[in-house]
Order: structure tokens, then sequence, then C-alpha cells
């Protein structure tokens, strides 16, 4: 069978023992021995879970502030009440703010934003967004963590970089944790918050080993198996 992987890819595979999982500091420094992109790659964790996807109480979702950020902002609109929280949410950083004017200008096809967040005051207006934004991830949702009272905390988290995770269809989960520039102590801290932090929502109905396989990626480069246990 052809390989189908590149050059740079093939290369990367050859600088260490790909086949055996080792703890998140050793996973870094593999990551640094892969041959660079000419970029800034983004690193990334998979990490594979024993749930029934199809089973409700099984999904995993939600959101975490890591603490090192993911190294790149956002773009954060805000749909709040006028008056104090709408200018609470500008103050935060909210490119947009707004009510029915902002549910508006979405409908007529203005999508330049990366997160909605909203007041639970708003969601009778927003609800009227979901199947434009559900199927972009972008629809406000409490699980989430994008609809909130403390609308300029939400905000201020969002735009920093605050990570949201949603299990996919075959009940993994796909994350950005930072970048290549970040330095090892870092990228490790950021891993390790997020793993930690799915292990303590392990959903009651789960039978058996929760987390079944880690995996540590960037952009180009091939994956890291890291320990599960």
């Amino acid at each position: 069978m052809a390989n189908k992987h590149g050059k740079r890819y093939n290369e990367s595979v050859a600088v260490a023992d790909l086949t055996q999982p080792c703890e998140v500091a050793d996973a870094v420094k593999i990551l640094r021995k892969f041959k660079a992109a000419k970029f800034d790659e983004t690193v990334e964790v998979a990490v594979f879970l024993n749930i029934d996807p199809k089973q409700s109480d099984q999904n995993v979702r939600g959101s975490l502030s890591l603490p090192h950020g993911v190294g790149k902002s956002k773009r954060v609109i805000a749909f709040a009440p006028e008056g104090p929280l709408a200018e609470e949410a500008k103050a935060a950083g909210a490119i947009e703010v707004g009510g029915d004017d902002l549910v508006k200008k979405i409908q007529d096809g203005w999508l330049d934003f990366d997160v909605a967040v909203a007041h639970p005051q708003m969601m009778r207006s927003v609800g009227k967004l979901g199947r434009l934004l559900g199927p972009k991830g972008l629809m406000p949702s409490p699980k989430s963590g994008t609809v909130a009272e403390n609308i300029g905390q939400a905000v201020r988290e969002y735009a920093a970089g605050k990570v949201e995770y949603r299990t996919d269809s075959s009940g993994n989960l796909h994350v950005p944790l930072g970048k290549l520039s970040f330095d090892d102590k870092a990228l490790a801290e950021n891993v390790e918050s997020f793993v930690n932090h799915i292990r303590s929502i392990r959903p009651p109905s789960v039978k058996g080993q929760f987390i079944r396989k880690i995996a540590l990626s960037t952009t180009m480069g091939p994956a890291v198996k890291i320990n599960a246990g």
C-alpha cells in the first residue's frame, strides 16, 4: 500500500518510538523533535472515551479555562439586555453586544465571530438562531458555559481562549490546548489540566475504564500516545 503521508510526516515518525505511551512531559519533548512547519503549529489532544455516544447521559460536554490559555484570542459577541449588563459585556471585550438587533444582524448573514455568549434573559430571542448557529457550533448553551448570568466574566474567559469540548459521534474529544511556541511546562500543564478535568466529570453510568487512550499531536505532525492511567 502506498504511503499516504508526506516527507515531513515520515521524517517526524522516525525520531521516536510512537507505538508506546509515555508521560505528558515526555510527549511534549517528542513533539519538539518533529520536523517543524513554517508556522506556529497548534498542539491538540485527542481523548478516546469508553462511552456510548448514543446515550445522552454519557455525552461529555463543557468548557474549561486552561492555566496558560491556548495562544489565540477569540472574537466574542454577547446577547445581553440593554443597560448595565450590556455595558459589562462591552467592557469585558465583546466585539458586538445586542439583543434583537444582533439576532437580526446574524439572520441577515453576519457570522464574523468565534464565540457567542448570552445572558439567560436573552435566550428567548437567541433561540431563533438555533438552526443557523447550532450546526456551526456557535449556539449559546448552558452546558458549554456560553449562557451565563455573569456575562462579563463569560466574555473575558472566552476572549482569552477558554476551550469548549464535546464528544464526537464516536465518543471522542479533540481539543486544541496551546501552541508549539509555548514552553514545555506550559504545554504539559495545559494537557494535564484538561485530562484531569475530563476524569473528574466521568458520567456515573460509564462502566469500566473511562479514558481508553490519549494522544497529543501538532497540526502537521504524527500523534504521540500518553499514558491514560
